[in-house]
């Protein structure tokens, strides 16, 4: 395993470059943390009816999750058996068989192989088509429409996995009555940076919404004073940071306790529904519902902007964006488009704010390149030795601020803590000890 406790320090909040860029490292991420976390494979609303699929991945692994006909979801892997061709070329469908079209080996919805092109010529009968379906995802969760999969048996459940970053999932999953749907169809383009500087900021940075952004609000707002007062909103406005398991997320403590950037159809809808929300979620919650958040190791969201993303690895210096429009599944069509609209004048491939973040992280990629860049040690101490457990009715840690880096720490800590090859049962014991040793302290 490699040694990563000069690579990553979260105690000392320090960080070796040489974790965006190093290719041995990289193939050490796919094996020790993609193989081994639960990651997001679809929602509900992508696979209306038995056949319903949609293809997606699990890292660079390609895996094809099919609605069953008894309702249930499976998820396998796209690849045959035969020489590795991919079994369906789709994106997203209806089907009742999987077939190869290399050579015409056919599947069913539940990965079985079921038919082999001239199997008495060619194999003389002596196939057994029960030992070469393609390799199945074994453990796939539904959390209320999202469904999870996970390599690792011997990963913990998904509740325990995702810890008290459920209070923060459910403020967008579980928000109203009937519920979210993706508007169809993902959004997929490319950058040319490494995955964990994406999942970091969704996870851990407001920090730099004042500086980088300041653009795109000069595009968006005409009116100079309101310009004025939003950046000093930026600057002022109470917030809070969490970080617990890996997962993070920050958020501003608005006045409005319904923020919406969609537009006045949406902030109506959402008004007139407010008790419905309340209900579901609570006050407190309905208000931390405007931040950005990351479930490590990168499936990502942003509850104000209707936004949800994966980070798919494409090697050390590079990610596939697949990004998707959420939407209440009983709005009117007319609040639905805004939504839509909405999403993509901000965060699609030519967003004004995606392009910003985008830039960012492309250009620390290029800079990466040289040989002394990598050996410059990042600083990520903002905040440190100011955390505490809960506050407001939050659960798990929680930060009096939204501007720190403590859920990119804990971010780095659990990649750590995986890529240094410890067992799930020798993590949960290390995250026993540093809440005690936290708890001491404090």
């Amino acid at each position: 395993m490699l040694d990563v406790s000069e690579l990553v320090q979260p105690e000392n909040g320090l960080i070796h470059p040489s974790i965006y860029t190093d290719p041995e490292i990289y193939q050490a991420e796919l094996e020790q943390v993609f193989a081994r976390s639960w990651l997001f494979l679809a929602h509900d609303s992508q696979l209306p009816k038995p056949g319903s699929f949609v293809q997606a991945y699990m890292a660079e692994d390609p895996v094809l999750v099919v609605r069953q006909r008894d309702g249930s979801v499976k998820a396998f892997l796209n690849q045959c058996r035969h020489r590795g061709m991919r079994i369906c070329r789709s994106d997203e469908g209806v089907a009742r068989a999987f077939t190869c079209t290399y050579h015409g080996w056919a599947y069913n919805l539940a990965g079985e192989l079921v038919n082999v092109p001239m199997q008495e010529r060619a194999y003389h009968n002596e196939i057994d088509k029960s030992n070469w379906g393609p390799r199945r995802v074994p453990r796939v969760h539904n959390h209320k429409g999202f469904y999870f999969g996970t390599w690792d048996e011997d990963a913990p459940s998904f509740e325990e996995y995702l810890g008290d970053m459920v209070w923060k999932l459910d403020a967008m999953a579980d928000r109203y009555d009937e519920g979210i749907s993706l508007v169809p169809g993902a959004t997929k383009w490319v950058i040319d940076c490494n995955w964990k500087f994406a999942a970091e900021q969704f996870a851990s940075d407001m920090y730099h919404v004042p500086s980088s952004h300041t653009s795109a609000l000069v595009a968006l707002v005409e009116d100079p004073q309101i310009l004025a007062e939003l950046h000093e909103l930026n600057l002022t406005v109470p917030g809070r940071q969490f970080s617990g398991n890996g997962h993070g997320a920050g958020f501003a403590l608005r006045p409005d306790i319904l923020p919406s950037q969609s537009g006045p159809e949406f902030d109506a809808w959402l008004d007139a529904h407010r008790e419905e929300i309340y209900r579901r979620g609570g006050e407190q919650r309905a208000l931390a519902a405007n931040g950005h958040n990351t479930v490590f190791p990168n499936f990502s969201w942003l509850d104000i902007n209707n936004t949800m993303r994966v980070w798919h690895p494409r090697g050390p210096g590079q990610i596939e964006v697949w990004a998707w429009t959420f939407v209440p599944q009983g709005a009117p069509e007319e609040v639905r488009n805004e939504i839509r609209t909405s999403t993509i004048r901000s965060f699609s491939p030519a967003g004004v704010f995606e392009t910003d973040d985008g830039e960012n992280w492309t250009e620390i990629q290029q800079v990466l390149r040289g040989h002394m860049a990598r050996k410059s040690l990042f600083n990520a101490q903002m905040g440190l030795g100011h955390e505490k457990q809960g506050t407001d009715g939050m659960p798990g840690r929680v930060t009096d601020d939204m501007y720190t880096e403590m859920a990119a720490r804990g971010m780095y800590q659990r990649w750590a803590d995986l890529m240094s090859g410890l067992s799930w049962q020798q993590i949960a014991e290390l995250d026993r000890n540093r809440q005690q040793q936290e708890v001491h302290t404090a």
